[in-house]
């Protein structure tokens, strides 16, 4: 297959000295929006117990374990700032994301031993989840640093019951392990109730000689009895109790090592630990690239950076849609699939790192003559018509057939309207979508570069619509809402409007309620806003992009549950023969 892969068309161009300049604004106000993520970032590394105390206690924080652990320059971090249920330090209490240790690729996920020991709080319930569902749908072994001092008792409602509560994760390491995907753990400090079971649920237990593990800690020990109340004499059986349970606590190695056998080693170093889990990572099932790879690895010809050149803030604005996909994919080659069909809407095939990948993305601008189905309008980008829901249904379908994965790239405001759409079938088109996506059974990830609104948000590979997103990104433009602000405003006071205005009544009133609703709008779907509430698990600079499209793809290629040999692929071929009969048509 050499002759469809490695060189595919060109994509892209070079950007004129004008066309930088005049998006110089643009970047500062990019820079803006990510200086307050990055500030965001930096305020939860410091909540807590103070680094340099935990360093002279003989501990490592959890960034500086993930750092130690993790092969240079890999860690793609996920949920930096999810902070859902509003907790006091403003977090999850765990940090994680796509990391390589060894060569080998896996979900890696630690407990914030700066903040209250690394104890269950608001939100994490939720966090833990999503880490072990990028686990399961990339298929990749997940990691964990254990530290967890159990559930923080005074907010126990907010963690530990309910469907997605913390004890969520162990029936979904139990899935993993019966899916066979690993789970490794290497644990510290004490880890009581909850935190016991977080420890032992993984497959591969690796310890610290501080560490323990058990059922109950000494506090629930001591008061494990009840008595409807409190008195002195029972204050001072608490006391003897915790203070037998702090010098000797339950679960520690002599029990778990010495006599259950729980923990396969036990390390009186805490980077010898981290050292173990790389050599256990060098025994897990994995490809070597290239089983895979369908080209040498190779940089785009033009730099991720220049997508801040590109890409406007103004949501109103339009920009190159091919120009943006040249600055991340090898050699800014790619494969349109039907480009003379459904234009509002990109598909075809590029490759990440020497893997073959699937796009599909929005295009910007206006559309003459299109969409077919009407001649009251004319179409515009962002927007999904029939031919570009047909298309990328077909697409999706497609490259399940040929095993390959998906990129979503989404810059929508969402599906086309009125009875003209309607006709056309789009409510059921936009269904049809969403069934393929479902049906193809294939990892997928999601970039918001943009407008995430309405149905589009949905249907174009949205983490509330399918089974198979496995991450979304979003980026210092990001907007994720119904519709825009002001268009909601319309859409709530417009009934409003013409009854003050045919009472005679003042419409100032009205406006400023509609100017509020505007605000609010605002306030809830900007690039902090989406990434604390979880509508996306990280904001990512453009420069970075590219990192996490690497990291994706080594992820899906690195033990695939199902194979389709490369000279058995149909997409690329169909995708060849509409090239050549469109030549042939032009001639």
């Amino acid at each position: 297959m050499r002759q469809y892969f490695e060189k595919m068309d060109p994509l892209g161009s070079q950007l004129s000295e004008i066309e930088i300049e005049n998006m110089r604004e643009n970047c500062s106000k990019i820079e803006e929006i990510m200086k307050a993520i990055d500030a965001e970032v930096e305020r939860i590394k410091t909540v807590g117990v103070p680094l340099s105390r935990l360093n002279e206690r003989g501990e490592m924080s959890v960034w500086q374990r993930i750092e130690y652990l993790v092969d240079p320059g890999t860690f793609c971090p996920l949920h930096s700032i999810f902070d859902p249920e509003n907790e006091e330090s403003g977090s999850t209490g765990v940090v994680d994301g796509l990391a390589r240790i060894r060569g080998k690729w896996c979900v890696l996920i630690g407990f914030n031993n700066k903040w209250m020991a690394g104890a269950w709080i608001a939100g994490q319930p939720d966090n833990n989840l999503r880490v072990t569902d990028i686990a399961k749908l990339l298929h990749i072994p997940l990691v964990w640093l254990v530290n967890c001092s159990g559930v923080k008792l005074t907010e126990q409602e907010k963690v530990y019951a309910g469907k997605r509560g913390q004890g969520a994760c162990f029936y979904r390491h139990a899935e993993l392990e019966i899916m066979g995907n690993p789970v490794i753990a290497g644990i510290y400090g004490t880890n009581p109730a909850g935190g016991g079971y977080q420890s032992v649920s993984p497959v591969i237990l690796l310890a610290h000689k501080k560490a323990n593990m058990a059922v109950g800690g000494g506090g629930i020990l001591s008061g494990i009895h009840p008595a409807g109340t409190y008195n002195e004499t029972r204050a001072e059986e608490i006391i003897s109790a915790t203070r037998h349970f702090k010098s000797v606590p339950p679960g520690s190695v002599k029990i778990h090592y010495d006599v259950t056998g729980f923990f396969r080693a036990v390390f009186d170093e805490e980077k010898q630990v981290l050292d173990a889990i790389r050599d256990y990572m060098d025994d897990l099932p994995a490809f070597r690239p290239r089983f895979f790879r369908v080209a040498e690895p190779a940089q785009p010809k033009y730099p991720p950076s220049e997508i801040a050149s590109i890409v406007p803030v103004d949501k109103k604005s339009v920009y190159d849609f091919e120009q943006v996909l040249a600055r991340l994919v090898d050699r800014s080659e790619h494969m349109e699939f039907c480009p003379g069909f459904g234009p509002e809407v990109y598909t075809g095939l590029v490759k990440i790192d020497g893997y073959l990948i699937g796009v599909i993305g929005n295009r910007q601008g206006a559309f003459m003559e299109y969409p077919e189905y009407t001649k009251a309008y004319e179409g515009t980008g962002g927007r999904l018509y029939r031919q570009g829901l047909i298309k990328m249904s077909e697409f999706v379908t497609l490259c399940s057939r040929d095993k390959i994965p998906v990129i979503w790239i989404q810059d929508t405001s969402g599906i086309d309207v009125g009875d003209d759409a309607e006709k056309a079938e789009l409510l059921g088109l936009g269904q049809s979508l969403i069934y393929s996506i479902e049906n193809s059974q294939l990892a997928m990830m999601l970039i918001v570069l943009r407008k995430g609104s309405v149905a589009g948000y949905y249907v174009m590979g949205g983490p509330v619509a399918n089974n198979n997103n496995a991450f979304s990104l979003g980026t210092a433009a990001t907007e994720i809402n119904v519709m825009h602000g002001e268009t909601a405003a319309a859409a709530t006071y417009a009934r409003r409007l013409v009854k003050e205005k045919d009472d005679g009544r003042s419409l100032q009133p009205t406006i400023d309620r509609m100017n509020e609703m505007v605000k609010h709008y605002d306030d809830t779907s900007n690039p902090l806003y989406c990434a604390q509430k979880g509508f996306v698990d990280e904001i990512v600079r453009y420069d970075q992009l590219r990192k996490y499209l690497v990291g994706f793809a080594n992820c899906v290629y690195q033990n695939p549950r199902s194979i389709c040999p490369q000279h058995h692929l149909i997409l690329p071929r169909m995708i060849r023969s509409q090239i050549v009969k469109a030549h042939k048509r032009d001639c």
